[in-house]
């Protein structure tokens, strides 16, 4: 049992809210995953920049070095925004392989959270309100958000077992149920050159959209797709840069509620997460349907 929320923004005007909003979402999904929490964040991307969201056990001495040993690299200035246990790495964006690649050799503890020119993600072990708190997502704003709260079942309780799981640029994951096929899965995706960084079942999910997306899909056909290849119980909640989706399985068995009005989409495990929303009392308010794609896009 886990716990979703996500916040897909139509109109401008809530945009500096979406921390907040999204914050409040996630406080009431407690229950539902106490051990771990994360989420992902998609601000404005600036023109011909990217963002790496990076994350270290030992922060204080592991990103200063970092910044060193990159700007030694490059000869150049760095620009790194630590937040508790993360930090933001901005870079050109015809720069970004090179500087991964950069700091997976010059700094091998650090781990890369994700990639993209909109998205960061933040998440870690403790309790969602604690982990909210830890990374001020109050304080940020963008144009969508989404978030989940783990109750671990089959694997570790760890950081990079938290969600969301990000596989590819400006693209994340967050999952309630469980897939029965991942480890199959798991060997395809491999034999196409996806490595994965977890056992967790869930990152294959997310590998298997990344790869549907490689081939030329949108998000709402790669989540089409993965009604044939993907076996088990499973919600999904899905951000690329522009889009947002929402897939369940077809016997439907985990909770999901949607909500839609002329400013937002919102989505929650349950309903209580959405009543803390403007205008949810004229919202349209809908049960997902299984093995129904609902994709929205910008």
């Amino acid at each position: 049992m886990c716990g979703i929320v996500g916040l897909f923004l139509k109109n401008e005007a809530l945009e500096p809210q979406l921390g907040a909003l999204t914050s409040a979402m996630l406080a009431t999904m407690c229950e539902r995953g106490p051990d771990s929490a994360g989420f992902a964040v998609y601000g404005q991307s600036l023109d011909g920049e990217a963002k790496i969201t990076l994350q270290s056990s030992s922060p204080e001495v592991d990103f200063p070095a970092l910044a060193k040993a990159l700007e030694n690299e490059i000869a150049g200035a760095v620009n790194l925004t630590q937040r508790a246990t993360h930090a933001v790495l901005t870079c050109q964006r015809d720069e970004l392989d090179t500087i991964r690649a950069a700091v997976r050799r010059l700094a091998p503890s650090v781990r890369v959270m994700g990639v993209g020119e909109a998205i960061e993600i933040y998440k870690e072990v403790g309790y969602p309100t604690a982990v909210a708190e830890r990374f001020e997502l109050k304080s940020m704003k963008g144009t969508h958000a989404i978030g989940h709260t783990r109750m671990a079942t089959e694997s570790a309780v760890t950081t990079l077992g938290a969600h969301p799981f990000s596989t590819g640029p400006d693209q994340c994951l967050v999952h309630n149920g469980s897939l029965s096929n991942h480890n199959n899965l798991r060997r395809s995706l491999a034999h196409d050159g996806i490595q994965l960084e977890t056992q967790n079942d869930s990152e294959v999910a997310a590998a298997y959209l990344t790869w549907r997306m490689k081939q030329g899909l949108d998000l709402g056909q790669a989540l089409e797709k993965s009604l044939d290849d993907l076996d088990g119980f499973f919600t999904f909640v899905v951000g690329t840069k522009n889009g947002f989706g929402v897939l369940r399985d077809p016997i439907a068995c985990k909770p999901a509620v949607l909500a839609e009005t002329d400013d937002y989409v919102a989505f929650g495990s349950e309903y209580r997460a959405l009543v803390g929303l403007p205008g949810i009392d004229t919202a349209k308010v809908w049960e997902p349907e299984p093995a129904t794609v609902y994709f929205w896009e910008r």
